[in-house]
C-alpha cells in the first residue's frame, strides 16, 4: 500500500541523496546506518517502559531507520551503484531491524510474547512470500496491507499514541500480528493466482 508513496518519497530524495553521497555514504553504508539506527531504537524501546519520554527518541530513530532504508534504493540509483549483492544485503539487514525492534518492544514489556512472536513471525513470512515468488517471477511489491513502511508508521503512531494512553502499543502489536499474516494469505493468494494464469517462469 504505502510502497507506492515509498517511491514518491524517494523521487523527493534526490537532494538528500547527492548530499549523503558528497559526504561519503554509499547505498550500503546507508543500509548500515539503517541498522545502526534500528538497533539504537530497539534499545530504546526496551528501556522506555519504565521511562515512556524516551519512546519519542525510540521513534525518531526508527523513522530514521526507514529513512536509510529509502535513501540507499536512491543513491544506488542516482549513481548506478545498484548491485544484486547490495540488494541482497539492504533486505536481509531491513529483516534484521524489523526483528531488533519487535523484540524491544516485547522484551520491555510493552507486548505480550504471543502476539509479539506472531508479529516477527508474520514480518519475516511477508518479506520471505516475496522473495520466493520474485524468484518465480512474480512480483509482489505492493501486494498486501501491511509491507514494511506501514508497519513502520503503525509503530511510529502507536509509539506516540503510548504517550497519553499506555495501552497503544500492545494493540498495534495486536493488529500488527493480524494484518502481517494476513499480508502473507494475501501474497500466497496472489502467488496461485499467477500460478494458475502461468505467469510464473
Amino acid at each position: 500500500m504505502l510502497t507506492k508513496l515509498k517511491a514518491k518519497i524517494q523521487q523527493l530524495l534526490g537532494h538528500e541523496a547527492r548530499l549523503a553521497h558528497r559526504i561519503g555514504l554509499t547505498p550500503n553504508a546507508a543500509s548500515c546506518l539503517g541498522m545502526v539506527f534500528a538497533l539504537l531504537s530497539a534499545f530504546l524501546y526496551w528501556k522506555s517502559f519504565s521511562d515512556t519520554h524516551l519512546l519519542v527518541l525510540a521513534t525518531i530513530l526508527l523513522l530514521l531507520s526507514g529513512l536509510c532504508d529509502a535513501l540507499d534504493g536512491v543513491i544506488a540509483r542516482l549513481y548506478e551503484e545498484v548491485t544484486v549483492f547490495g540488494g541482497f544485503i539492504d533486505s536481509l539487514l531491513d529483516r534484521y531491524a524489523d526483528a531488533i525492534v519487535l523484540a524491544g518492544i516485547i522484551l520491555a514489556g510493552f507486548s505480550d510474547a504471543f502476539w509479539g512472536i506472531a508479529t516477527i513471525v508474520g514480518t519475516l513470512l511477508v518479506s520471505y512470500t516475496r522473495a520466493r515468488a520474485e524468484v518465480a517471477g512474480v512480483k509482489m511489491e505492493s501486494i498486501g496491507v501491511a509491507e514494511r513502511p506501514e508497519r513502520i508508521v503503525i509503530l511510529a503512531l502507536a509509539s506516540l499514541i503510548t504517550l497519553v494512553w499506555f495501552p497503544a502499543l500492545r494493540w498495534s502489536i495486536i493488529l500488527l500480528a493480524m494484518l502481517t499474516n494476513f499480508t502473507v494469505f494475501q501474497r500466497v493468494f496472489h502467488f496461485n493466482r499467477a500460478l494458475k494464469r502461468g505467469l510464473c517462469s
